[in-house]
């Protein structure tokens, strides 16, 4: 087993913050866990990584208690936490080289990770003059650095442009057909049904479903309508069980060029279970 956790609860003072935690990744994926900025997110990964204790449960990282962490355990682990923890005077080499004596790895894995990243031009850059894109690429060159095999991202994309974002996504893609298994927490539902083969919906504290967001939006679906582009280009909106007649004649009149389903969106969904926007 990759991460498990059963039951977890934690509470800060009165707060019950996290309530009945669990679930369990015994493969290589990209797991997201989303829900709205104070759901509970960043504590159950400070859990998970052993930064945090918990109040009830259990939870495992490769077999190891994540309160009982050691060595052989982080490093297999990497993370990308929502404050970066880079040196603002240093430069992009220096704040790796400073990683890369703390895992006694070659001083050759620098400049590979840096390329990865798009950042080898901007080598002996201090980061106080980065930009924020550029701090958050530095940032994930340092969590790979000692090739993880479990990679945890809290809100990795949270501010960045579209190409930067890209950027990440495609790294994160790549990662996982190599193996690397990837626990990240966002609240954009949208990037979530892009990279997610998994995703935990978090509200309060409580899990409320967990699956592919395929399986999650078609169990939510309660509308047999589709939309239909025609050859002429106008859209129409038309009920499966109730228009079927008319739907086979304009394909056999080859006036259909493109027919989608209209099933509802992760966010849609959340909304429909807890009455509340993602923000």
């Amino acid at each position: 087993m990759i991460l498990e956790a059963e039951h977890i609860q934690k509470k800060f003072k009165e707060k019950e913050v996290l309530r009945d935690i669990s679930f369990s990744i015994s493969k290589p994926e990209i797991f997201g866990l989303l829900g709205p900025s104070g759901s509970g997110k960043t504590t159950l990964i400070r859990i998970l990584i052993g930064l945090l204790k918990k109040d009830g449960g259990s939870s495992s990282v490769f077999g190891y208690d994540c309160e009982k962490l050691r060595d052989e355990a982080y490093a297999q682990i990497g993370m990308m936490l929502d404050e970066t923890g880079l040196y603002d005077r240093l430069s992009c080499v220096d704040n790796l080289d400073i990683y890369r004596r703390l895992y006694q790895l070659p001083v050759d894995v620098i400049e590979p990770a840096l390329r990865r990243v798009s950042l080898y031009e901007s080598a002996q850059t201090p980061v106080n003059k980065l930009s924020k894109g550029m701090k958050q690429r530095l940032a994930f060159a340092r969590a790979l650095l000692h090739q993880p095999k479990l990679l945890f991202l809290d809100e990795p994309t949270s501010g960045l442009d579209p190409a930067t974002t890209a950027n990440i996504h495609e790294l994160l893609f790549e990662l996982r057909e190599k193996g690397v298994t990837i626990f990240l927490t966002t609240h954009d539902m949208e990037e979530a049904t892009r990279l997610c083969d998994r995703v935990a919906l978090l509200n309060e504290g409580c899990i409320i479903e967990c699956d592919t967001p395929e399986a999650i939006c078609c169990k939510y679906n309660t509308s047999n309508q589709v939309r239909i582009l025609t050859t002429k280009g106008t859209g129409i909106i038309r009920d499966l069980k109730q228009d079927m007649d008319q739907i086979v004649k304009l394909i056999q009149a080859g006036q259909v060029k493109t027919i989608h389903s209209m099933e509802p969106t992760l966010e849609s969904v959340f909304i429909e279970l807890t009455g509340k926007e993602l923000v």
